[in-house]
C-alpha cells in the first residue's frame, strides 16, 4: 500500500479531488496548509530588522492506495494541477503497511 500526499494550489484543489474520487482509494483526507518553496517571498524589514515569511496557501491531499493505482493516482493529480508555472507544488509517496483494523 502506498500512501500519495499531493501539495496543491487551493484553487485547483477540487479538480484533484473530484478526479481521485473516480479512482479506487482506501481513503482521503484534505487539509488547508501554509507554505513555500522557490516561490518564496519576504514582507519588507519588519519590527526590530527582523523578516517576516509570506507563507503561501496550498492544499494537502492524502490518498492511500494499493500499489497497482499509484501511476493513475499520479497521472490524476499531476493532470489536474499542473500549470507549468512556480508553485505547482509536491507529490510525495510512501510506503506503508496497514497496522490496525479500521
Amino acid at each position: 500500500m502506498k500512501q500519495v500526499i499531493a501539495v496543491v494550489k487551493p484553487f485547483l484543489a477540487e479538480k484533484v479531488i473530484r478526479r481521485l474520487e473516480q479512482l479506487p482509494l482506501a481513503n482521503l483526507i484534505v487539509r488547508e496548509a501554509k507554505g513555500y518553496g522557490r516561490q518564496r517571498s519576504y514582507l519588507d524589514e519588519y519590527r526590530d530588522n527582523e523578516y517576516a515569511h509570506v507563507f503561501v496557501a496550498k492544499v494537502e491531499i492524502t490518498a492511500w492506495i494499493d500499489d497497482a493505482h499509484l501511476e493513475q493516482v499520479i497521472e490524476a493529480i499531476t493532470g489536474e494541477s499542473r500549470t507549468g508555472r512556480l508553485g505547482d507544488g509536491k507529490i510525495l509517496v510512501l510506503d506503508v503497511s496497514p497496522v490496525g483494523a479500521g
